[in-house]
């Protein structure tokens, strides 16, 4: 009996705690809910794993990261080379991931810093098919929810494979970005791009944007 009372007791606290944790959400599924109130259990989780890999020789790249252009989710253009001069965070997206409050931050971020700083999501639906939004959901998602104004690419492969955005591919292969190979591990993982288009680093999906390792990477101490 003792037993069942306390299992009960800890899921009304649960329920109650999901609750509170999404009174500002909007069209949200269940799952959505969930992972959003345990976001800081899944970070703190995450933390363990060292997957950050940084350029410490200052490598340059062998192809101009200002050559390329990026379709964005509205269907406009963005142009790298009107980039230069801010340093630039890459980012692959996904809605329904235990990552996905990092959107929070990372437009905390974006709007702090948006003189020296840009930031572009990528959404992509390849790590346990976390993406099935189509282009137009995602934005409407991100904006209700987030309050994201950063661009949002259309949604594409950021994975090693013949359908990889050309993006990233040169994020992911030495012979193009001069010195990384490591591709995302998961949903989150961010590539850092100096003021001259250089690749900085890579950092995995546990990296808080507004944390120490992010702002260590983008010099804001």
């Amino acid at each position: 009996m003792k037993t069942l009372v306390a299992s009960l007791i800890l899921f009304s606290a649960t329920v109650v705690y999901i609750t509170i944790a999404n009174k500002n959400t909007k069209q949200m599924t269940t799952k959505q809910k969930i992972l959003k109130a345990f976001y800081p259990i899944i970070m703190w989780a995450g933390k363990s794993k060292k997957e950050a890999v940084y350029n410490s020789n200052q490598i340059k790249p062998l192809v101009d990261f200002y050559s390329f252009k990026i379709e964005l989710n509205d269907g406009n253009i963005l142009d790298m080379s009107t980039l230069k001069g801010k340093k630039v965070i890459l980012v692959n997206t996904a809605s329904d991931c235990g990552f996905t409050a990092q959107y929070e931050n990372l437009e905390k971020l974006y709007q702090q810093k948006k003189e020296r700083i840009i930031i572009i999501g990528f959404p992509a639906n390849d790590f346990a098919q976390q993406e099935k939004k189509k282009d137009i959901e995602i934005a409407q998602f991100c904006k209700k929810n987030y309050g994201v104004q950063f661009p949002l690419a259309k949604k594409g492969v950021v994975i090693k494979n013949k359908n990889q955005q050309e993006i990233y591919k040169w994020l992911t292969d030495k012979s193009l970005n001069g010195w990384n190979e490591k591709a995302p591990s998961w949903n989150f993982c961010k590539y850092i791009i100096d003021e001259n288009g250089v690749l900085v680093c890579f950092l995995p999906s546990a990296t808080d944007p507004l944390g120490k390792e992010m702002k260590n990477a983008l010099g804001l101490n």
